[in-house]
Parts: C-alpha cells; sequence; structure tokens
C-alpha cells in the first residue's frame, strides 16, 4: 500500500506540473493526421481513421471537444479522485473506489495487457492530452494528463459499476468510527458532516430501467431481424457516435463520455442492447473477527487468518490548497472490509477483471455475426448487464448476466454469508447456457426491461425452476408486462412500428391500480365529504384509457396520486415485506386511497390554479445551463413530455420530479438515447438523444433534439458515407482550429 500513496503522491504533482514533450506533440500530430471528425447535421461526430487506434484517438479527442467536464469526472470518480475536484464532501465515495481500484496495480496489468489491447489505450490517452494540448482554454479541474494504463479504472460502461452496490453510510458509518484508523492533516477522527453519502454518483441515484427488443425476421414486414436500444439512465450520461476504421470497425450508437467503445449501439451486420440484470454478482460475507497481537485476525473453517490491514489516502480539496486523509483499511481474502453488521465485519466480493472487461467491451463492438458475438461473451466480463442481440443473419438472442459464479444453493445469497465457512466460497463461472439464454425463440420475439428473463420470450422463456434462486431477484415489473402486450400484437414490425411499440402509451400498472381507487370511492359512505370532492375526478378516472397524453387530465391526478399513496403505505408494505403496489391494491384502507386522491387534487389546484391540469403542463423537459446536476426553474422556458415514469410500466421512461421548489417537475433520467435498427443488406436506423449532443451552452446543438425527444420523432441515422455526404456540418481533423 506505500507504493500506492507514492503512486498517487507522484500522479498528483505530474499533474499539477505537466508540460508535453515536443516528441509527443509530434506523434500526436502525425496521428491526428491519419484521422478524419465528419459532423453530420445534428452535431453527430463520424470518426473515421486507418487503424482501430487512430478511430479511438478521433473518438476520444470527438468526446473532449463536446463536453471534456464529463469525461474528466467521469474518471475522477473512477479513480477514486472526486474529491481533489469536489472538496472534502467527497471523501466518502473516493475511498469506496480506491477500496478496489489501486493505480499501481492498474499500471501492472496495463504492463501485462495484449499489445493490441496497450495500443488502444495509447490512443485513447493521446487523443485526450492532444485535446487538451490544443485547447488551452480548456482548464481541467485535476486530470490535465492522461496516462494509458487509467483506461482500466473505467472498463464497463455503467458509471461507478459494481461497487456503487457498497452503502456510502454504512462504509463511513464503519471508517468513520475508527478513530484510530484515520487521520486528517493530523487530527483525528473524520467528520461525517456536510459528507456526500448519497450511494449513487449521480445525487438523484441511476434510475432502475432499460429496455431492449428484438424481432425475428419472421415477425418482421420486411424479413430482417430489429432491434431496439433504449437504455434508461441520467440524461447525457453518453454521447451518440460513430468509429470507423480500416481494420474492420464499424460501430455506431452511445458511449460513456470517456470511454473508448460504443456501449450500446450496432455495426454494419449486428447489434446489442445491454439491461441492468437482476442476477446476483456481487456477495457480501459476514467475518468474525477478533484482534490479535498488533491486527486482527478472522476465522475461517477450523483455523483463522489475519486480517490483512492497509493504508489508503485521499486527497481533497480545500481553500487553502490540497490536503490529504488517510485510512486504516481492512481486508479479507474475500474482499475489502466495507461495514459491520451483529457484530461481524462485512466484506464484499465483486468481480475484478478490468483487462478481460475492456476487452470484452470493445471487441464486441467489432463482431460481425452471432458466433463472433457468442465469443465475446466467453469472457464472462459485462458483469451486471443482460444483453439483447440482433443481426443481419436473422438470429436474435437473449444473453443472461455475464458473471454469475457458481454458488451453494443451500445459503441465501441475497444476505451476508458465513465468511468463516468454506461452502459458501464461489466456484468457477456459470457458462452461457447455464444461465438463463434465449436465441432464436420460435415465438418470433424477445426483450428484457430489467426484469426476470422468465419471460424474456413468451411462452418460449427459460424456466425460473430450472435455476437458481442467484440468477435473478428483480421478478417480472410493469414494463414487462406492457412489453409482452405490444410484442405479441404484431407480426409484421417494421421500424416505425417498432419505434410505436417502444412508445406505447400504456400504464399497466395505473390500470392495475385506479380500479381500486374508484372501487374505494364506491364504497364511501354517501355523507363522507370526499364522496362530493372527489366525484368529478373518479368519473374522469372510470372513464380513462390507462394512457399517458400531455392533454391527459386522468394522466395528471393518476400520477399525483399514485406519488401520494405510494409515499403513504411504503413504511407498512416494507414492515409487511410486501412489494408498494401490492400493499396499495390488496391492504390499503378504503378511506386512505380516497384521502390520497383527495390531497393530491389540491396539490394540483394549489400548484396550477386547478386539478385540472393536462399533464403536459406539468411534466417537462428543460436544458438551461451544462451544470452535471441542473438548477431546474420555473422560471425558465421548457417544453412538455407526454411519456411518464417507468414506474408505472410505460415503456418509454421519463422520471421527474420537483426541483428547488417548483410546481413543475422536471425530468432528470429514463429515455436518453433512443434506436430502432433494422439488419439486412444494409442496416437502416432512426434516433434521438436527450436534448443535444454538444454541452457547450451556445452550441446549436445544445438542445437541437428536444422537440424530436419530447415526441419521440426519431431522426435518421447517417450510418453510410453517401447519407452522411448529404447532412454534413464540418469534416475536420484533430487539432484543426474551427
Amino acid at each position: 500500500m506505500h507504493k500506492l500513496l507514492v503512486a498517487i503522491a507522484l500522479i498528483s504533482v505530474t499533474e499539477l506540473s505537466v508540460a508535453q514533450s515536443p516528441a509527443d506533440v509530434t506523434r500526436w500530430t502525425r496521428q491526428a493526421a491519419a484521422i478524419t471528425i465528419t459532423r453530420d447535421t445534428w452535431g453527430i461526430p463520424h470518426v473515421k481513421g486507418k487503424t482501430d487506434a487512430d478511430a479511438v484517438f478521433g473518438m476520444v479527442y470527438a468526446q473532449a471537444e463536446d463536453d471534456f467536464n464529463r469525461v474528466e469526472v467521469n474518471f475522477l470518480n473512477a479513480m477514486g479522485r472526486l474529491a481533489e475536484a469536489e472538496g472534502e464532501r467527497e471523501i466518502w465515495r473516493d475511498l469506496r473506489m480506491k477500496l478496489f481500484i489501486d493505480p499501481a496495480d492498474l499500471q501492472a496489468k496495463y504492463a501485462s495487457s495484449p499489445a493490441w489491447l496497450k495500443t488502444l489505450m495509447v490512443a485513447w490517452a493521446d487523443g485526450l492530452n492532444y485535446y487538451l494540448h490544443t485547447h488551452p482554454e480548456t482548464k481541467p479541474r485535476v486530470l490535465a494528463h492522461f496516462e494509458p494504463w487509467m483506461a482500466l479504472s473505467f472498463s464497463e460502461g455503467s458509471i461507478g459499476g459494481d461497487i456503487e452496490s457498497v452503502s456510502l453510510r454504512e462504509l463511513a458509518a464503519f471508517y468513520g468510527s475508527r478513530r484510530v484508523g484515520a487521520a486528517a492533516s493530523g487530527a483525528a477522527g473524520v467528520a461525517l458532516a456536510g459528507a456526500n453519502l448519497n450511494d449513487h454518483f449521480n445525487p438523484q441515484g441511476e434510475p432502475g430501467g432499460s429496455n431492449g427488443f428484438a424481432i425475428s425476421p419472421s415477425h418482421t414486414a420486411n424479413k430482417h431481424a430489429l432491434l431496439l436500444i433504449n437504455p434508461h439512465t441520467s440524461f447525457y450520461f453518453r454521447e451518440e457516435v460513430q468509429m470507423t476504421s480500416d481494420d474492420g470497425l464499424n460501430a455506431y450508437g452511445a458511449v460513456t463520455w470517456g470511454q473508448f467503445f460504443v456501449y450500446q449501439g450496432f455495426n454494419n451486420t449486428a447489434g446489442w442492447m445491454h439491461t441492468s440484470s437482476g442476477a446476483d454478482v456481487i456477495d457480501e460475507y459476514a467475518e468474525t473477527v477478533a484482534p490479535k497481537g498488533d491486527g486482527f485476525a478472522y476465522r475461517y473453517g477450523t483455523g483463522e487468518r489475519a486480517v490483512t490491514v492497509a493504508t489508503i489516502a485521499v486527497p481533497y480539496k480545500t481553500a487553502d490548497g490540497l490536503k490529504t486523509r488517510t485510512f486504516t483499511v481492512y481486508r479479507t481474502h474475500h474482499g475489502p472490509v466495507v461495514r459491520e453488521a451483529d457484530g461481524k465485519w462485512i466484506a464484499v466480493r465483486l468481480m475484478q477483471e478490468p483487462v478481460k472487461a475492456l476487452t470484452q467491451s470493445f471487441t464486441r463492438t467489432k463482431a460481425r455475426n452471432y458466433k463472433e458475438f457468442r465469443a465475446t461473451m466467453e469472457l464472462h466480463t459485462n458483469s451486471s448487464n443482460n444483453t439483447i442481440y440482433a443481426d443481419a443473419d436473422g438470429n436474435t438472442a437473449y444473453f443472461h448476466a455475464n458473471f454469475v459464479p457458481k454458488r451453494d444453493p443451500r445459503f441465501d445469497w441475497t444476505k451476508p454469508v458465513d465468511g468463516s465457512n468454506p461452502a459458501t466460497e464461489w466456484g468457477p463461472l456459470h457458462g452461457v447456457e447455464e444461465s438463463p439464454f434465449v436465441h432464436n425463440p420460435a415465438n418470433g420475439w424477445l426483450y428484457n426491461t430489467n426484469n426476470w428473463p422468465y419471460s424474456a420470450a413468451g411462452p418460449d422463456s427459460p424456466k425460473r425452476a430450472n435455476f437458481a434462486a442467484y440468477m435473478d431477484s428483480n421478478g417480472e415489473n410493469a414494463r414487462g408486462i406492457h412489453a409482452i402486450r405490444v410484442l405479441s400484437a404484431k407480426k409484421d414490425f417494421t421500424l416505425q412500428s417498432l419505434r410505436d411499440a417502444a412508445y406505447d402509451s400504456y400504464m399497466p400498472a395505473l390500470a392495475d391500480l385506479v380500479p381500486v381507487l374508484v372501487k374505494a370511492y364506491d364504497a364511501l359512505d354517501a355523507a363522507d365529504p370526499l364522496k362530493a370532492k372527489l366525484a368529478e375526478q373518479v368519473q374522469l378516472l372510470r372513464g380513462w384509457d390507462y394512457r399517458w397524453a400531455a392533454t391527459s387530465v386522468p394522466t395528471s391526478l393518476a400520477f399525483f396520486w399514485g406519488e401520494t399513496v405510494s409515499a403513504r403505505v411504503r413504511a407498512a408494505a416494507d414492515a409487511a415485506h410486501v412489494p408498494v403496489d401490492a400493499y396499495i391494491a390488496t391492504k390499503a384502507a378504503p378511506a386512505l386511497l380516497c384521502q390520497a386522491l383527495g390531497d393530491a387534487s389540491d396539490k394540483l389546484a394549489t400548484d396550477f390554479g386547478t386539478w385540472k391540469t393536462p399533464w403536459g403542463e406539468i411534466n417537462r423537459f428543460q436544458r438551461l445551463t451544462d451544470d452535471i446536476v441542473h438548477p431546474f426553474s420555473d422560471a425558465g422556458p421548457s417544453i412538455p413530455v407526454p411519456f411518464a415514469s417507468a414506474r408505472w410500466g410505460s415503456l418509454a421512461s421519463f422520471a421527474a420530479r420537483s426541483y428547488n421548489g417548483s410546481r413543475k417537475i422536471y425530468g432528470t433520467s429514463g429515455n436518453s438515447f433512443v434506436a430502432v435498427v433494422e439488419f439486412g443488406d444494409s442496416v437502416r436506423a432512426r434516433a434521438v438523444t436527450a436534448g443535444g449532443l454538444n454541452s457547450v451552452i451556445g452550441s446549436k446543438h445544445f438542445n437541437d433534439q428536444a422537440a424530436r425527444y419530447a415526441a419521440g420523432d426519431l431522426r435518421e441515422v447517417y450510418f453510410y458515407p453517401n447519407q452522411l455526404k448529404a447532412h454534413t456540418e464540418r469534416t475536420y481533423r484533430p487539432g484543426e482550429a474551427r
């Protein structure tokens, strides 16, 4: 660990005093001459290089042009260095990352990486450094120089990845309470006041939803496979880009800021969509720990083992410059200790294979067919995601989470298991066919909405009884029920009808719950004041088709009622170990249901002048600044969004709430990038990105897709040079002045 402290110190000094060598600049300039970036009329970069490394260089350079801030912040977070930019409040987030991310270890892994992958990592660092060299007006907050090994710190497309499952609050409670285990500039202890203990990097938390559909040729009008790509992430989380090379690379889609591979997208013959999985890929071990000598030991089998003790330094920004806090941290062979429960220390075990993960992330973008894509799955490092696949040969497939260790089914793996029992050790990973898996189902379609895999292909789905309980913890969800409804309805899908299915306005959760409310109202005593107060509202809801629309008043009523009643029963539902919706439907008192509607009506009337307010006047899209945490305001311009939260089973997701005391509710996550793709002799695609591609205020592409986004009006994707030729805004090489 001493090496880690030295490495951090050296990195910080290097970045503060960076000076590019003439040899580096010459090398970057020479490589840039082999790269072209063509911006289409939506600002989307189409990067062309002679080699894959050229394409990586140009693609990450283009990303930096569009939003260097998000590129830098993503890697500050990935390396546990956010406090160097944000200050003391982010110390715990950084400590969490540093428990798993060791720069010295990543440097060693980089050094032993395959030559082709090292070449790409060098190109990645060079592209970012060349951007900073040619854009001195860009002032990095911390990372003034990028090293190739840093790419290994963020090798999977979901920010934070599996590590974010570790609770910051419990981590702080464990290490913050051990005053001998922390020192702050000579002072004992670590204050928790003001610390950011939100468990997710995004303060509102990443949404728990994405949709992927694949349609077999037997169920399409043109007899070509179709793919829906619909990640539900925070807005502006990824850039839309195309990267091509003479080495056979030709990938288009969504790229998480700072990474050099298309995370969700397609090439000219195959496409892939990742959805968050409910498979258990992370486990906690309850360790029986006792003092021994100058340290600690933990029980294992019939003996004991020494707890590994190390020191982690966490630099943080202050008004007086950079300061450092050091923590004494603990580890067992299962992993780092992250909290304490019932007198036991809890260690976490999760996948840590950055070289394999980066290899899989990039090589799948070049897979030309099912066989090649299937081969990338053998790396088993797309840990927390399911994958929906389609290709030009007509293949469709559902791959379950790609990193699932075999475990003894006698244990409840949803809870910490006994770390002293050798029977709780992980076995080898489940193979693809040993996990829930679907390939070319007879029913003609498959999907995932972050629900369980046991309805992925309707009647041709994997059977739950054939798999261990740890294969899924999500169960079915309302979007899954909705997906089956729309996918079962047609046998002649086109790009347009696939788009229409993705934006189908039905909300099955409200279709289940609103009749319960109506029944409760009908049962009210005639003398109850709510009977008269709610008569008109219930009449509207009684005749409602459970579909969202910007002009719909019932949507407004149902949304506010659903949010109100859910908040009121959540504690009781949790205590009864019953899902909130099931509690509302079967256990909530009729009077409570009706009172919640009354209160929701009053809230609408107070905020908007009448409860008869159409949904589009409430549910809004707004982009005023380039801040990662957006400062929403009712005084600023915004546009209506008809689709609603995935919470209610809306396939098109718009997770919105009030901010800064606003009356209107504003979306921050949900549909972020949407694409429908058809594979055949050539590939056809349509897509839309939330707001706009470029995060530079004043850019014509800052918010030019907002109206299309709100309307679900997908634009043509210019995939081929002949398509792009008629829709080109600018073609240039990295480093050329605008």
